[in-house]
């Protein structure tokens, strides 16, 4: 494993900007020294779940993205509020979106969007157990639920409106988690 590059300093720029860019002066063990851009972290990190309306199907999201003007189909998920932890905010996000709170909240996997440029990382939470509970969000509008076996997953990846790669990426890693677990392997 190689040796971490020694941090000499960090600045923000723009630091009032909606994305603050934060520039890095490194010197690696070989002694070359660069000076590295990112996109400052900002809040507490975000989550996504999986939620298993029964051991075979997932309940999924359609809802509307601004980046692409589109009604795209994916994972409940959302930012991670003061004061909670990862688990419930994934529970607080299913609440608000889907209309179901869990009593089995596992965290199975974490997932960084774009490591090169930027340190935001995504917590993908599976939800078991699941009972009715809707809390109020902050979406524009109430999402449509659809509710996706893990058999046809691989057909979800074929379909225009499924884009997003977190979604994509944690569900793939919950099908291997589950198949681990119903397999009695360990998950690490």
């Amino acid at each position: 494993m190689p040796k971490l590059p020694l941090i000499h300093a960090t600045r923000v720029l723009h630091p009032d900007a909606r994305f603050p860019i934060e520039q890095v002066d490194l010197e690696f063990s070989n002694g070359v020294r660069r000076t590295y851009e990112r996109q400052a972290a900002r809040g507490r990190g975000a989550v996504a779940i999986v939620a298993m309306r029964d051991p075979d199907t997932f309940l999924l999201v359609r809802e509307y993205v601004c980046g692409l003007h589109a009604y795209e189909l994916g994972l409940p998920k959302g930012r991670v509020e003061r004061g909670e932890d990862i688990l419930e905010a994934a529970n607080r996000e299913l609440k608000e979106e889907v209309g179901v709170g869990a009593h089995r909240l596992t965290l199975i996997k974490r997932l960084s969007l774009a490591p090169t440029y930027m340190s935001h990382r995504t917590d993908i939470v599976l939800a078991e157990d699941l009972y009715d509970e809707r809390l109020e969000g902050d979406e524009p509008e109430e999402l449509e639920v659809v509710p996706w076996p893990v058999a046809d997953l691989d057909a979800l990846l074929m379909r225009e409106d499924v884009t997003e790669g977190r979604s994509i990426a944690a569900l793939f890693t919950a099908r291997a988690y589950l198949k681990a677990r119903a397999e009695g392997r360990n998950w690490t």
